[in-house]
């Protein structure tokens, strides 16, 4: 009976244990969704500051953003 017992205890403490788990798998994931929305934000308002001093510069939008190839000459 004690060995039913102990497995019983161990069992609800598992239980306990994989709730919590899940809580905070949800939590992360909650946190993570916001940093990606916050980045993409930045991003957006960072491409917006790009065009806004191309044109301020006589650039236009010709000109290949940054990390963009730009076409090989041969």
């Amino acid at each position: 009976m004690s060995n039913f017992k102990s497995v019983a205890e161990r069992l609800r403490t598992l239980d306990t244990e994989r709730k919590n788990l899940l809580l905070e798998i949800e939590e992360l994931k909650k946190m993570a969704d916001s940093k990606a929305k916050a980045l993409e934000s930045e991003v957006n308002m960072l491409k917006e500051e790009v065009r806004s001093l191309r044109v301020i510069l006589g650039a236009g939008e010709t000109e290949p953003e940054a990390g963009k190839k730009k076409p090989s000459r041969k």
